[in-house]
C-alpha cells in the first residue's frame, strides 16, 4: 500500500511541477495530503483485519468445506484453505483408494468413499465442496473397470490389440472421468457450493487464466504474457528504449568497433544463429569478442581464462560491451530489450531434451538481459542445473511480466555492467 502510494504521490507531484501548478496549492496542505493519505489507508486496513479476526471467532460464521480426493492434489487444496482458517473449516476428504497414494494428512481424514460425498454434505450442512481428483485413473473404481475390460477370456489380446494401450493409462483416465461426472451429478441435488480444482500438478504455468472462446471457458495453461494491448506496450517500450539508448551509446559503438578492429583479424560483427519467438531461428549480432566465430552444430560456451578470447575481448565481455549490437536487433524485432537470454542453436538442440519446460522460454522475444541475468545466472553452464536455474527465473519472469518489472531489470543491468564477475 505504501509502495503503491509513492508512485501516485510522485506522478502527481511530477505532473504538477511540469505544468507548473503546484503554485496553486498551500506546500502545508500538499504536505498534510501525502501523509495523510497512505496513514489513513494502514489504519483502515488494520480496522479491516481486526474485524475479520472477530468474525472469525464465531464457528457458526464459518464455511464447512470437504475435499473429494485425497492424493497429492487434495492435500495442496487443503493447504491452501487452511492458510484460510477465518473463512473456511475443512472438515472431511473422501476417495475411493485406499494405499500407500493416499497423502498421509488427508488419509486420516477420509470419512468415505466418492459414493458417500452427497450424503455427507446433506448431513453435515456443507457449504463447499472440492472436486481434487486425478485424472490418472487410480481410483478403485477405475480399477476395477480396466481389470474388467483387460482380463475377461474373450477380451484376452484382441482388445488390447485394437486399442494399444486399452488396459493402460488411457483407459484409466476415460473410466476416472465418468467417476468425476457422477460426483458432481450427485452434488446437484444438494445447496452446496461445488468447485473443480483441474489436475494439472508438475505441469509448467505461464500466464495461466480462464478465457472464454465464443462461451465455451477455456482454462489457458501456457501463452505469452505479451497478449493483445500488452503485446503492443511490450513493442512499444523496445523501441523507446533502444532508440534512446542507441542514440546515448553512439560515441561508444565507434569506439568498441574500433578496438575490436585494431586488436584482431576479424570481423567487427560476429553473428551466430539463436532460437528466437516460437522457436524460429534468427540471426543475433555481438561486438567480436574471439579468434573463431562457432556457429555449426557443436558450439563450445565460453570459459574463464578461454583462449579463443582476445585481450580486448576479455574486456568488453567482462562489461558486457559485446552485447551493444543486440539494440540493432531489438528495433529489428529479432529481440526484446528484456527478456530470456538467447542460446546457440546447438545449446537449444542438446538442452531441450534435458530440460522439460525448457522450450516455454521462446513464448517471448528473446532479450538483452533478463530476470535470470540480474540474479547471476549468466556466462558459463557447466552442469545442468545451473541451466535449470537459469530457465528457472526465465519463467518466473514470464509469470509475473509487467513494464515496471522490465524497468527494474533494465537499471539493475547497468549497474551490474560495471562489476559482474559471473562475466567472461
Amino acid at each position: 500500500l505504501l509502495a503503491q502510494w509513492a508512485v501516485v504521490a510522485g506522478v502527481l507531484l511530477a505532473a504538477g511541477w511540469l505544468t507548473d501548478s503546484l503554485t496553486l496549492f498551500d506546500p502545508r496542505l500538499l504536505a498534510a495530503w501525502a501523509i495523510s493519505t497512505p496513514a489513513i489507508g494502514v489504519a483502515a486496513l488494520g480496522l479491516a483485519q481486526r474485524l475479520q479476526r472477530r468474525w472469525a471467532r464465531n464457528p457458526a460464521r464459518r464455511r464447512r468445506a470437504i475435499v473429494v480426493g485425497a492424493g497429492p492434489l487434495a492435500a495442496r487444496v487443503s493447504q491452501a484453505l487452511r492458510q484460510q482458517p477465518s473463512t473456511t473449516e475443512l472438515v472431511a476428504f473422501f476417495d475411493d483408494r485406499l494405499d500407500d497414494r493416499l497423502d498421509p494428512g488427508a488419509a486420516r481424514q477420509r470419512r468415505g468413499a466418492l459414493d458417500d460425498v452427497a450424503e455427507f454434505v446433506r448431513q453435515q450442512r456443507i457449504d463447499d465442496v472440492y472436486v481434487a481428483l486425478p485424472l490418472d485413473g487410480s481410483t478403485a473404481a477405475s480399477r476395477a473397470a480396466n481389470g474388467r475390460r483387460g482380463t475377461g477370456p474373450r477380451d484376452g489380446g484382441r482388445r488390447r490389440g485394437r486399442s494399444g494401450s486399452a488396459a493402460g493409462n488411457g483407459d484409466g483416465q476415460r473410466a476416472e472421468v465418468p467417476r468425476v461426472a457422477t460426483v458432481l451429478r450427485a452434488l446437484q441435488g444438494t445447496t452446496a457450493s461445488v468447485f473443480h480444482v483441474p489436475d494439472i500438478l508438475g505441469l509448467t504455468i505461464v500466464q495461466g487464466r480462464l478465457r472464454d472462446v465464443g462461451g465455451v471457458p477455456v482454462i489457458g495453461l501456457c501463452e505469452s504474457p505479451y497478449a493483445g494491448v500488452n503485446a503492443a506496450l511490450k513493442r512499444a517500450e523496445d523501441l523507446v528504449l533502444a532508440s534512446l539508448i542507441l542514440l546515448a551509446i553512439a560515441p561508444l559503438l565507434a569506439v568498441v568497433a574500433l578496438g575490436v578492429k585494431l586488436s584482431s583479424p576479424g570481423p567487427v560483427i560476429f553473428r551466430q544463429r539463436r532460437n528466437g519467438l516460437d522457436g524460429r531461428e534468427i540471426v543475433v549480432w555481438k561486438f567480436r569478442s574471439m579468434r573463431t566465430m562457432d556457429d555449426g552444430a557443436v558450439v563450445r560456451q565460453a570459459t574463464r581464462d578461454d583462449p579463443r578470447v582476445t585481450p580486448f575481448g576479455a574486456f568488453i565481455r567482462r562489461t558486457s560491451l559485446d552485447e551493444l549490437p543486440q539494440f540493432f536487433n531489438v528495433l529489428q524485432g529479432r529481440m526484446s530489450i528484456v527478456g530470456p537470454r538467447p542460446h546457440a542453436v546447438a545449446h537449444n538442440e542438446a538442452y531441450r531434451r534435458l530440460i522439460g519446460p525448457y522450450m516455454v522460454r521462446h513464448k517471448v522475444k528473446p532479450g538483452i538481459t533478463g530476470w535470470a541475468q540480474i540474479h547471476g545466472h549468466r556466462g558459463e553452464t557447466d552442469t545442468l542445473e545451473k541451466m535449470r536455474d537459469r530457465v528457472s527465473h526465465d519463467l518466473e519472469y514470464l509469470r509475473h511480466w509487467s513494464l515496471g518489472l522490465d524497468l527494474r531489470i533494465v537499471l539493475r543491468t547497468a549497474l551490474l555492467m560495471l562489476a559482474d564477475r559471473q562475466a567472461y
